[in-house]
């Protein structure tokens, strides 16, 4: 089995193995989330205090759900612990990373039009990138901002924004933007581990010794989980901007990153005022404003340098050919030279006439609206050759 073939089962297995643990990490996070919306106050003398319960019907049963704010007075034998799917999530989200961007920096994490770096640099760059994101944000939700939640929260947007430009001044398009992926699922997972589990440890340990639980702790992990559940929206469509170049392929990527962090939290907040009762009015200006940020964001993406096909002129079916040999048949070809790939990516082939006519607006849209082709432009196409390509596809509609 050689390196590509080997990379390529990693990467899918990986995926794989993701996906199927993010899927039950944000739907654990969702569920209880809503359920904490959606309790019903207790009487002062009932178990638990004044923490809620809920009557619940799924798969042809019914539950009955009830909460202890703080904990309960003993310790129950069987106590379910949600944390794995945190754990692994970004585990395997990690080992994506690895297969695709660390193992062939040079196609997606490295564009030498943006900055001239080797791929142990970019793989340093990286790693610390992430690491930092998270030891800056640990820091601000404990200092005396943790009493402020909205300005502590603008804070928190603002350090994702600040990472989203300084990732897409060293990194590709595309590995700019998978990077502010990384960060903020590295920040939600290490929520889990370094202090909402710690801190439920911290109350169990109590109970065991017999001492009343500080209440402080579950306080301190419902904002750790707080934060989490409105980042899940925007940390989804950061992991699969990659399909996308009119996202990652904005020369003013950090913008498109504002704005979709704003939606999602916008939306995520909309449907959890709804699910706790909350009256429309109170925070039904939420879905206009989302909707006023995704039409932003649509304008946005819509607005970039325009290449002036006009001015490369008639171009014959050898040039545009000669110009698909030198920049796209490298990986695009039955039989890839590139050391990445086993086979065309996505089964494209550029290497004739009738492969051009058939992927046509693949080809615009990857190479010419966009600069997300070649990966890492390791052939250095310059503007003028994706004219001159844009402008054959043109004639040949």
């Amino acid at each position: 089995m050689d390196f590509a073939l080997a990379a390529d089962w990693i990467n899918l297995l990986s995926r794989w193995f993701h996906i199927t643990v993010g899927i039950t990490w944000i739907g654990t996070s969702f569920y209880f989330m809503s359920l904490d919306y959606q309790l019903k106050p207790k009487p002062a003398d009932a178990p638990g205090g004044p923490g809620g319960t809920a009557w619940e019907v799924h798969g042809g049963g019914f539950y009955y759900v009830d909460k202890y704010l703080v904990a309960p007075p003993n310790l129950p034998p069987d106590l379910i612990w949600h944390r794995w799917a945190a754990y692994l999530t970004w585990v395997s989200g990690f080992c994506l990373l690895v297969a695709q961007y660390y193992f062939n920096a040079r196609g997606f994490l490295i564009d030498p039009t943006v900055a001239k770096i080797e791929p142990w640099q970019a793989i340093a760059i990286s790693l610390g990138g992430i690491v930092a994101g998270w030891i800056i944000y640990d820091q601000l939700c404990k200092s005396p901002l943790a009493g402020f939640p909205a300005v502590l929260s603008t804070i928190v947007f603002l350090l994702i924004i600040g990472a989203a430009w300084a990732f897409s001044h060293v990194f590709s398009g595309r590995g700019a933007f998978i990077h502010v992926g990384v960060f903020v699922g590295t920040i939600m997972a290490a929520n889990v581990f370094m202090v909402i589990v710690p801190n439920q440890k911290i109350v169990v340990g109590d109970l065991i010794a017999g001492r009343r639980p500080d209440p402080k702790y579950g306080k301190i992990g419902k904002t750790r989980s707080t934060h989490n559940n409105y980042l899940t929206l925007p940390v989804l469509l950061m992991m699969v901007s990659n399909h996308y170049p009119m996202l990652y392929g904005h020369p003013h990527s950090w913008l498109v990153v504002a704005l979709v962090v704003v939606i999602g939290a916008l939306v995520q907040h909309t449907i959890n005022r709804h699910e706790a009762g909350d009256p429309w009015q109170s925070y039904g200006w939420a879905v206009p404003v989302s909707a006023i940020a995704l039409v932003v964001a649509i304008f946005v993406t819509a607005q970039r340098p325009k290449l002036d096909l006009a001015a490369a002129g008639q171009v014959t079916e050898a040039r545009a050919l000669e110009l698909t040999a030198t920049h796209c048949a490298n990986c695009h070809a039955r039989r890839p030279k590139h050391e990445g790939f086993t086979e065309a990516p996505k089964g494209v082939t550029l290497e004739t006439a009738a492969d051009l006519r058939r992927y046509a607006q693949q080809i615009v849209q990857q190479a010419v609206q966009s600069n997300a082709m070649p990966l890492g432009n390791e052939s250095g196409m310059t503007d003028s050759h994706r004219a001159e390509l844009g402008a054959y596809l043109a004639s040949i509609k």
